[in-house]
């Protein structure tokens, strides 16, 4: 018998991101043990939570269509279905970018007292700023960071451009400081590019990070704690036909996510021990996927995705299929123990 009862997927988001969220909110719920558990499947976007499928313990899955969907009570995190209040008791938050990543979900989940299966409303913060995330990495002895500028909305784009051109080496990448998905991101090669690609980042946010080009390998892993502690998932080698890591390669199929990533096994075990080490020190919670560059200079640091993608085709399952575990053995671990 576990701890909940009742489990709400809360997924869709307000950001761009907000379709990828729901394919990874419907694959967790259709993967959560039904045996174990009722599962409620919550849209939310722009303040507006509905009701948009349920399912009981050892029962078919309800869908509720558009325009009857059930309003979500926020102030005690409940919905009245059929004449009856039903309250969860946990959240599963499935919401990439903007409110489920940024902490601003976590910190309505920790005022009202549900538990939720992600990090704390700080953590959250600090790991979504990509600027932030780095400074607190910048000084430790275990991992790289390319260098940086940042830039915030109503600084002049062309002295952001020299600032860089006297920095930085080119090629360069501008990024949304919290954005996900690849949203709002450009390869610049040149200095005179920099003002186009600082707007763009713009439209997604109005702060950008925009940081040094490093040659090498992409890879990705994962962490997640259990009643035992801390635990790294196998490495991913991401290898794309795009010029980078882009939207259309992550879910256009542009990419192979090579699994286990072929690399020597020291290789691997050292980004998994860097991986525990930066969930540990940022003090994460649930499942989080971390990304690197492996250089022949060593191992820089790419970014924290504290809700990474959790579709059928996405990194952290293969992850967990790699490691021989059923994925609903994983979900309810997470559950359990966060």
């Amino acid at each position: 018998m576990g701890k909940y009862n009742k489990i709400a997927v809360i997924y869709g988001s307000d950001s761009s991101e907000w379709e990828v969220a729901c394919r990874s909110g419907e694959f967790v719920a259709s993967r959560i043990d039904g045996n174990q558990y009722d599962v409620y499947e919550i849209f939310a976007r722009f303040g507006k939570w509905q009701l948009v499928a349920m399912k009981k313990k050892d029962a078919m899955r309800v869908p509720f269509p558009e325009g009857a969907r059930p309003e979500i009570d926020k102030t005690d995190f409940s919905v009245k279905v059929y004449g009856e209040k039903v309250k969860f008791d946990f959240a599963y938050i499935m919401q990439h970018g903007v409110p489920g990543e940024n902490g601003l979900m976590q910190g309505y989940f920790e005022m009202i007292g549900v538990p939720f299966s992600t990090c704390s409303a700080f953590v959250s913060a600090v790991a979504f700023d990509k600027f932030v995330c780095k400074s607190y990495l910048r000084d430790v002895d275990f991992v790289k960071c390319a260098p940086d500028v940042f830039v915030r909305n109503g600084m002049d784009p062309e002295d952001v451009a020299g600032k860089v051109a006297a920095k930085l080496s080119f090629p360069v990448f501008v990024k949304p400081t919290n954005a996900g998905s690849s949203f709002g991101i450009s390869k610049v090669t040149k200095a005179e590019d920099i003002p186009v690609a600082i707007n763009f980042a713009f439209s997604e946010g109005p702060m950008a990070i925009i940081e040094q080009g490093i040659s090498g390998r992409e890879m990705t892993c994962a962490a997640y704690s259990d009643s035992e502690g801390v635990k790294a998932l196998p490495v991913i080698e991401i290898v794309t036909d795009n010029d980078y890591f882009d939207y259309d390669a992550k879910y256009n199929g542009s990419s192979k996510e090579l699994c286990p990533a072929p690399i020597d096994e020291s290789v691997s075990d050292h980004i998994k021990e860097v991986t525990v080490k930066i969930y540990s020190l940022l003090g994460c919670k649930g499942l989080v996927r971390i990304d690197y560059i492996l250089s022949d200079d060593g191992l820089y640091f790419l970014e924290v995705n504290t809700i990474p993608g959790m579709t059928s085709a996405s990194l952290v399952p293969k992850m967990v299929r790699t490691a021989g575990i059923d994925i609903t053995d994983f979900l309810t671990g997470i559950i359990e123990n966060s």
